[in-house]
């Protein structure tokens, strides 16, 4: 199963990646959305995207929003990954496409126990 981190922080993008490979996850990472969207079209879809809400050029918000536009990438399951607390926007992500939200500070068994509610369980084992 393949994965993508989108971060602008290199340490916590390393902590992410490291916890999904300890899982068994084939893991690439991306610091914005657009960065992101590019390595999507270059390299095809992947089954994960854990995405933060505050980058730039483009925001997780923008990101989920453009994956959720294109068909090819639809089997994308994404969990955004951020300090963003407020319910509307919260609401609002998972309106145009989050699979699922996760809290920083986040421990390696709230992630676990994400995935497990996605589905995608059987790649932690």
């Amino acid at each position: 199963m393949r994965a993508l981190v989108i971060d602008d922080s290199a340490s916590v993008r390393k902590i992410l990646s490291r916890m999904l490979a300890e899982l068994g996850w084939e893991v690439c990472e991306a610091v914005d959305g657009a960065a992101a969207l590019a390595r999507l079209e270059a390299e095809g879809p992947v089954d994960l995207a854990l995405v933060d809400w505050h980058m730039a050029p483009m925001n997780g918000f923008e990101f989920v929003r453009a994956v959720r536009r294109q068909r090819a990438w639809a089997g994308t399951r994404l969990v955004m990954v951020t300090t963003e607390t407020d319910a509307e926007r919260i609401l609002a992500a998972l309106t145009v496409g989050a699979d699922e939200y996760v809290m920083k500070p986040f421990t390696r068994d709230m992630l676990v126990d994400k995935l497990a509610l996605l589905g995608l369980a059987e790649a932690t084992h």
